[in-house]
């Protein structure tokens, strides 16, 4: 009876150390993506728009192909360059690599 007991007690603590190390690999993959029906130089402006009101200065935009590369730092030139691509795809634009309290802005002013 004991070991039927203990054999019980090790399959529970198993079971729900499975269960917790399973549980964050469902959020895998879902990024701080979003996509817009919008045009690309609507997006570039948008954003330009929020970072400049967020106190941020546009250092430079850069066309990769199809993408755009928004280089951007905080004002007057303090702190690091951080960017942010802005990657067409079909008839949607997608943002990649960007802070999410900026994108919530952008988003907030491509909605308008």
């Amino acid at each position: 009876m004991r070991a039927l007991r203990q054999l019980l007690w090790s399959g529970l603590a198993v079971f729900a150390l499975v269960a917790l190390i399973a549980a964050p690999a469902h959020a895998q993959g879902k990024g701080n993506r979003k996509y817009y029906v919008v045009s690309s130089e609507r997006a570039v402006s948008v954003t330009r728009t929020v970072l400049v009101r967020r106190g941020y200065r546009v250092v430079r935009i850069e066309r990769v192909g199809p993408d755009r590369v928004v280089y951007y730092r905080l004002g007057r030139g303090r702190g690091p360059v951080q960017r942010m691509v802005i990657r067409t795809v079909r008839d949607r634009v997608l943002f990649e690599e960007t802070d999410p309290s900026v994108l919530i802005d952008v988003d907030v002013d491509l909605n308008r």
